[in-house]
C-alpha cells in the first residue's frame, strides 16, 4: 500500500466512505420502512420489495451483513487515511488522519445518509435489496458465525432472538386506533369515524344503544282492530313488537308491517291474521357487545332483539339499524337526529338537556366527553355521583363540565344544565 501513488489512495479512499455511505443507509431504511405499505407491495408483486421482504425475515442475518462490510470499509478506510497522511506529513499524520477521517464518515457516511434512508426508505431499501442479498449469500458463513456469536452473548442476559420477526409488528387494538386517527391526511373523515366506530363495538354493549323499554312502539291486541289498524299504518318502523296488556308480561311476538300492508290494503284485517303474522320475539342479554350481536343478527336472520336483564325482565329493544348508526353514523331514515334531543342552548353557552338523556346520545350529537363506563342516563350520573337525590340548584363538577341541576320531581331529576369549563 506504501507503494501506491496518493491518486490511488485517494480514489480508494473516496470508494470506501462511498460504501460505508450505502450500506449504512441501507441499515436505516431497511428498519425505517412501512411494514405495511412493504407487504402490499410485495403483493403487487414488485421484486424489490419481495427481496426486502425476504431479507427482514430475519433481521439479525440483515443487520449481521450490513454491519460486516460497514465495520470492513470504514476499518479499511481508516488503515487507507493512515497512510496517505503519514506520506504527507510523516508521523504526526496518524492523530490527524484519525480525526479527520471520523469527522468525514460522520458527516458524509453516517448523519447525511441515514437522515435520507429516514426520509425516504423505500427509495433506499429497494436498490439496496439487489445488492444485500447475494452479498448475504456470499458471506452467510462469516455472518452466521457473527450472529451466533452475538445471539449467545444476548442469551446471557435472558434475551432471546426469534428466527421470525414477522409477528413483532402485529398491531394491537390501540395501536391501530391511532392509526386510524393518525391517518388525516390519506383517509376523510367519514371512512375514519366508519373504521373507529368498528373499532369500538366491542367495548359497547346492547344495552348502551338500545331504545329504553317506555319508548317501545308497540301493539297491544287489546285494543280495538281499527285503533291496531291505525297504528300499523301510523307506525315508523318496519317491526313492531305485539304484545297483550304489557309488554313485560305477555309478549306475542314481532310483526313485520310489510306483510300485513297487502291484507290492510283490503280492508279485512283480523285480530287471528295480526297474531299469525307476528314472529317470535328474539331475546338477548344486556350485556352482549355490539360486535357479538351483530355477528348474531346475521346468524339467525334478525333484525330486531329484545333486551333482557339478568332476571329475564324486558329493558329495551334493539334493531339492525341501531347497531349500524354506531358504525355509519346516523341513517336518513332515523327520526332521532340531533335536533330532536331534548336541549336548550341558553344565552351563556350552556346546554339543558332532559336528565333522562342518553350520555352516548349527549357525547356524540355535542362532541362532550362525559363518562359513559356507568349509569347511561344524565339523572343516573348526577345520583351515583351524589349518593342521593339532589335539589334544584345542586352543581356537579365532573371532568370539565358543570351539571346543575335545574328541575326535579318527587323521585327524579327531570332536567339538568350542563356547562363546559375553561
Amino acid at each position: 500500500m506504501n507503494s501506491l501513488p496518493l491518486s490511488v489512495l485517494f480514489s480508494i479512499l473516496l470508494l470506501l466512505i462511498i460504501l460505508s455511505a450505502l450500506f449504512s443507509s441501507s441499515e436505516t431504511s431497511m428498519m425505517a420502512i412501512n411494514r405495511y405499505r412493504l407487504k402490499h407491495k410485495v403483493k403487487e408483486g414488485h421484486k424489490g420489495a419481495i427481496k426486502v421482504d425476504r431479507l427482514l425475515e430475519k433481521p439479525d442475518r440483515l443487520l449481521g451483513v450490513i454491519l460486516l462490510g460497514n465495520n470492513f470499509v470504514n476499518i479499511f478506510a481508516s488503515s487507507i487515511a493512515t497512510i496517505i497522511f503519514m506520506q504527507l506529513l510523516g508521523e504526526a499524520g496518524i492523530a490527524l488522519a484519525a480525526g479527520i477521517l471520523t469527522l468525514v464518515i460522520l458527516v458524509f457516511s453516517e448523519v447525511a445518509p441515514k437522515t435520507l434512508a429516514a426520509l425516504y426508505p423505500e427509495k433506499i431499501a429497494y436498490p439496496a435489496a439487489y445488492l444485500l442479498e447475494p452479498l448475504l449469500k456470499v458471506l452467510s458463513p462469516l455472518v452466521w458465525m457473527v450472529n451466533f456469536l452475538a445471539n449467545g452473548f444476548l442469551r446471557l442476559f435472558g434475551v432471546k432472538v426469534k428466527e421470525d420477526a414477522t409477528d413483532q409488528h402485529a398491531l394491537s387494538q390501540e395501536e391501530l386506533q391511532t392509526l386510524i386517527n393518525e391517518a388525516t391526511g390519506k383517509l376523510p373523515v367519514e371512512y375514519r369515524n366508519m373504521l373507529n366506530g368498528i373499532m369500538q363495538l366491542e367495548n359497547i354493549t346492547v344495552e348502551d344503544v338500545m331504545i329504553p323499554k317506555q319508548d317501545i312502539y308497540g301493539i297491544d291486541v287489546n285494543e280495538s282492530i281499527e285503533d291496531i289498524t291505525k297504528r300499523i299504518v301510523k307506525s315508523p318502523y318496519t317491526r313492531i313488537p305485539v304484545y297483550r296488556d304489557n309488554i313485560d308480561e305477555e309478549l306475542i311476538g314481532v310483526v313485520n308491517i310489510k306483510k300485513l300492508l297487502p291484507i290492510i290494503a283490503k280492508n279485512d284485517i283480523t285480530l287471528k291474521d295480526l297474531v299469525k303474522t307476528a314472529r317470535p320475539g328474539y331475546f338477548i342479554p344486556e350485556t352482549t357487545t355490539l360486535n357479538i350481536q351483530l355477528a348474531n343478527f346475521n346468524e339467525n336472520k334478525r333484525q330486531m332483539a329484545l333486551i333482557v336483564d339478568e332476571y329475564g325482565n324486558l329493558q329495551g329493544l334493539l334493531t339492525m339499524e341501531d347497531l349500524l348508526e354506531e358504525i355509519v353514523g346516523k341513517l336518513s331514515t332515523d327520526k332521532r337526529t340531533k335536533s330532536e334531543l331534548n336541549a336548550e342552548v341558553n344565552d351563556d353557552g350552556s346546554i339543558t338537556f332532559d336528565a333522562s338523556e342518553f350520555i352516548r346520545d349527549i357525547n356524540k350529537a355535542y362532541h362532550f366527553e362525559l363518562p359513559t363506563g356507568g349509569p347511561k342516563t344524565l339523572n343516573g350520573l348526577i345520583q351515583e355521583e351524589l349518593e342521593t337525590l339532589p335539589g334544584v340548584g345542586t352543581c356537579l363538577k365532573i371532568d370539565s363540565y358543570c351539571l346543575e341541576v335545574v328541575e326535579t320531581s318527587k323521585h327524579t331529576i327531570e332536567k339538568v344544565k350542563i356547562h363546559l369549563l375553561d
